[in-house]
């Protein structure tokens, strides 16, 4: 068992020099019933815009604070301990900043000891200690109620969640153990892995405590009051706590190996088995069934010790800090005081891709939003789909009555085109052919202001082409969404060289205001993430057309840890658009980039690759099959080098595209792959992975980063 109380910490103390310290003040409050709880206020000192953090220095001030606390109970002075934050928020979590910083995997485990040393305290007060969640939790905040011997949760709480295992790590102060013993292993699973592998899900209050993770769930406007009352009544015994969810001896015996195994085969199917942390973590939930706390705190240690030091983790870290700041200041972004406000937004088309342009618009920005297209019947059915969602929001109580009753009001559709005079911005929405937007354009621009924007949703061609024949083309900016709208979080925007700052500005604040990250990009074929989603499906395509098995292909491209095997995402995206991405490509970089006419064929088919339940390609169809033969050559490659292949054709592409200026940095591309393509935290995006992998040296004899991004146990 390991002795925490026992342990030099003091190592840590070269981390706190930067570190803004969470605080710990306690003040007495005398219950109804005559006890007496000293509540302890996590603050930070800053407003809600900086959550609390639990860096080392916050741990220390906290390790004295309840030390001082136990002996005023042994005392007999206080009755129980109260722990809550700042206005809206108990505390984000671990410091990362601190903790990416540590030089070793020994002051890694340090940081796992220290916060089991601090938060475990909360258990052996030798008086009940009573968790006040009031505000957002995250990683380390969860573990401060964990830790607690009574949890509430205000119903108003941002999130709760334990996000480690998106960041590359696991619930390591306590999380792992005490998670599954208080909710049950499925419930544990969710919150652990499942959801930090859906984008980083977080839960809703109201979850949270249907899960078991919290005793008691209070309104806002009398959380504390409620929460304060609640504690007195527990320990007076007349509130009993019963905890539904907690496993007992036939789950651990029959339910738990068999939800592991379970969660086991969907990790495989579902993310490969590159990425380390959800295993880790796998594992830790699959040993909390038995055993002691103390035992599962040391497993937790040094899994979390082991990682840290880890390349993965050092990956993430970098990819972290590009979401977090890079892509909240863009760089290359005018002034938005230059910005032309929009205070009504047309879009040309009413298919599905329009539908979910105006939606967007309607929901975030709450101005009028006219549609149009050839004729009544598409208006009217684009419009009819646009009053479905909003009512099916509405119906899934994200929307109250009102509210959806207004987003209606302010969507219509017209064939009429003056009508489209007004509006601020234009967004084209039609197919993808450079005749046909620069016709819709040609006649919009006599109707619209002088300096209305006109923006194109291109996702390869040409915007300089695309506004050749406008008479303000200086007004003209690719704002390039991914798909499906609502959910991405990226926005390509993309400068021609006549686009002035007025319309550059506008699309930053349009985007900023629709809460989609925005990155500029220069006017270059397939801009950033298209051109590298192709230069991936191409080398996959070229191998199958070498005559590699479809599956051969697949499990090469699996060491890259992307979210989709190639064909499965060729599948998603359509084979009919990425058939056209391909060509352009191909057309503007022959030498780089594969094409077929092959695809073309395949395109045409109904159903291109079978797939199994979990959306994995397993082969072709018969029809595929029939349009490949005699269409594949006889040298198939192994999966090394396809996979070298791709590494190197990669790194090729991303070193041109900075050449070019495509973009300013190669971060700028890494946020890309990141927020529009959904490429893993563990890679950094692409570079920091082609960088450890010797794909940049072997291409252009250096590296994208100076030093590379490693991790503490590679350098």
């Amino acid at each position: 068992m390991t002795n925490y109380d026992a342990i030099d910490f003091s190592p840590l103390d070269a981390f706190t020099a930067d570190e803004v310290v969470t605080h710990s003040p306690v003040r007495d409050i005398r219950l109804p019933s005559g006890n007496v709880l000293a509540l302890i206020t996590l603050d930070n000192g800053r407003d809600h815009t900086r959550p609390n953090t639990l860096g080392p220095a916050t741990l220390a001030e906290l390790n004295d604070t309840l030390s001082t606390l136990r002996a005023r109970a042994a005392a007999g002075e206080i009755q129980a301990v109260g722990i809550t934050g700042k206005q809206y928020i108990l505390a984000a979590g671990a410091d990362l900043s601190q903790v990416s910083q540590v030089p070793s995997r020994d002051a890694a485990k340090l940081i796992a000891q220290r916060g089991h040393q601090v938060l475990g305290q909360l258990s052996t007060l030798g008086v009940p200690s009573f968790a006040f969640v009031n505000g957002l939790a995250l990683g380390g905040g969860v573990e401060v109620a964990l830790n607690s011997t009574y949890r509430t949760v205000d119903s108003s709480a941002a999130a709760i969640a334990l996000p480690e295992v998106f960041l590359g790590i696991i619930p390591g102060w306590g999380g792992a153990y005490l998670l599954p013993n208080l909710i049950g292993i499925e419930n544990a699973l969710e919150v652990v892995i499942s959801n930090p592998l859906k984008q980083n899900r977080t839960l809703k209050p109201q979850r949270a405590f249907e899960l078991g993770m919290f005793d008691a769930i209070f309104s806002p406007a009398t959380y504390l009051e409620d929460s304060l009352s609640w504690a007195d009544r527990v320990l007076t015994g007349a509130q009993k706590v019963v905890r539904k969810n907690e496993p007992g001896k036939i789950e651990r015996l029959t339910k738990w190996p068999v939800a592991i195994k379970m969660a086991r085969s969907m990790l495989e199917s579902r993310i490969g088995t590159v990425p380390r942390s959800p295993y880790v973590a796998l594992e830790l939930l699959e040993k909390a069934r038995s055993g002691t706390k103390e035992e599962g705190f040391a497993r937790e240690d040094d899994a979390l010790a082991d990682l840290v030091a880890g390349d993965q983790f050092a990956a993430s870290m970098y990819a972290f800090d590009l979401v977090q700041k890079r892509a909240k200041r863009p760089v290359g972004a005018p002034d938005k005081s230059l910005a032309k406000k929009v205070t009504k937004v047309g879009i040309i088309g009413a298919g599905l891709m329009a539908s979910q342009f105006a939606l967007l618009f309607v929901r975030r920005l709450k101005v009028p939003v006219l549609i149009t297209d050839l004729d009544q019947a598409r208006v009217d059915k684009g419009v009819a789909h646009i009053h479905d969602e909003i009512g099916a929001l509405e119906a899934k109580g994200r929307l109250d009555g009102d509210t959806a009753n207004q987003l209606r009001a302010l969507v219509r559709g017209t064939t009429d085109t003056s009508e489209f005079a007004d509006c601020d911005f234009v967004i084209e929405a039609v197919f993808e052919e450079v005749g046909v937007k620069q016709q819709v354009f040609a006649g919009i621009e006599p109707i619209i202001a002088p300096d209305a924007i006109l923006a194109t949703n291109t996702s390869s061609l040409s915007v300089a082409e695309i506004g050749a024949h406008l008479a303000h083309p200086e007004r003209l900016v690719g704002f390039h969404f991914f798909n499906p709208v609502a959910v991405m979080p990226l926005i390509e925007v993309v400068k021609t060289p006549t686009t002035n700052e007025q319309t550059l500005s506008t699309a930053f604040v349009v985007a900023r205001g629709l809460g989609k990250n925005a990155v500029l990009t220069a006017d270059a074929p397939g801009f950033v993430v298209n051109r590298l989603l192709a230069k991936v499906m191409g080398e996959a395509a070229r191998a199958v057309y070498e005559g590699t098995p479809l599956m051969t292909v697949e499990k090469a491209f699996a060491p890259l840890g992307l979210p989709m095997s190639p064909f499965q995402l060729i599948d998603l995206v359509g084979w009919k658009v990425a058939a056209h991405v391909q060509d352009t490509m191909a057309h503007a970089f022959p030498e780089r980039f594969f094409a077929s006419e092959n695809f073309h064929s395949l395109a045409e088919l109904s159903q291109v690759v079978e797939k199994d339940k979990s959306g994995r390609v397993t082969g072709w169809t018969k029809a595929a099959e029939k349009v490949l033969t005699g269409a594949v050559g006889s040298t198939p490659s192994s999966e090394a080098t396809i996979l070298q292949r791709v590494q190197d054709g990669l790194a090729q592409e991303i070193h041109l595209m900075l050449e070019e200026g495509v973009v300013p940095e190669v971060e700028d591309i890494d946020l890309c792959l990141i927020l529009g393509a959904g490429w893993p935290f563990i890679d950094g995006g692409a570079s920091p992975y082609l960088d450890r992998e010797g794909a940049s040296e072997r291409v252009f004899a250096d590296t994208f980063h100076h030093p590379p991004i490693l991790g503490i146990v590679s350098r």
